[in-house]
């Protein structure tokens, strides 16, 4: 894992999670709870909803509250911003924690290799 100075690497080895902060000019990110993808989703919730199964990820918990959003408000472009936007950060920040464990995954496999060489 290489870190550089402008970034900061919060890592909980138990679930993987990965939360970038940058600092860098036209970054202005910032760590907001609302978009953490959470593992365990409520089941129930996406049936009653009848949400694809394609859409039950691990973001699934915001689409529920940004379709119903978009029903109520019939669809209207201009409304349920910050719901899209919370989602859509989700799935960035669930992207990131694939591809931060699968560095940690690469780096175990490289370790172990090493020492089966040994």
């Amino acid at each position: 894992l290489r870190v550089t100075s402008s970034q900061t690497v919060h890592l909980n080895h138990q679930s993987c999670q990965v939360l970038y902060q940058t600092s860098e000019m036209g970054g202005g990110h910032h760590y907001n709870p609302a978009a953490e993808p959470k593992p365990n989703q409520d089941v129930q919730a996406f049936v009653d909803a009848k949400t694809p199964i394609a859409f039950r990820d691990t973001c699934g918990h915001l689409l529920l509250k940004l379709n119903k959003c978009r029903r109520s408000t019939f669809y209207n472009p201009n409304q349920c911003e910050d719901e899209r936007h919370i989602y859509e950060e989700c799935q960035y920040n669930g992207y990131l924690q694939r591809i931060e464990a699968k560095k940690i995954l690469a780096s175990r496999e490289r370790t172990l290799a090493a020492e089966a060489e040994e």
